[in-house]
């Protein structure tokens, strides 16, 4: 069951998806954004076992300010026994995420819905 959103500021919004806390980051990932998201992230990743979806669907642009905050999400989920699922279909995106190797850390899903519906969104950790 979806909640309404909260927050929702400029470059992120925040909701709930099947048991999921969904950040769904939006419009220039610079360092301006990844600013403005970190206190949000942190909040939720600092959570007893998070389920987290980070969906890069409305992304247009996305820096290296934008790859520190997945690695930053990747690594509180996992210090704390979660599990964390990224959503990104854009293709320079997804360019820069299969450079860096975080593609294979992280791999990424086309839709939130195809993350959701995925074995792993039920159990288990990344």
């Amino acid at each position: 069951m979806q909640q309404e959103p909260a927050p929702f500021t400029r470059h992120l919004r925040v909701h709930q998806d099947r048991g999921h806390t969904v950040l769904e980051f939006r419009g220039e990932i610079d360092i301006a954004a990844a600013a403005e998201i970190a206190p949000h992230l942190d909040q939720v990743t600092d959570r007893a076992t998070p389920r987290v979806v980070i969906d890069l669907s409305r992304v247009e642009f996305f820096d290296c300010s934008g790859l520190r905050l997945l690695y930053r999400a990747r690594r509180r989920v996992l210090d704390r026994h979660g599990h964390l699922l990224l959503v990104c279909a854009h293709p320079l995106t997804l360019r820069v995420l299969r450079i860096t190797g975080l593609s294979r850390l992280l791999p990424p899903q086309p839709t939130l819905e195809a993350a959701l519906t995925r074995p792993e969104a039920t159990s288990g950790t990344v």
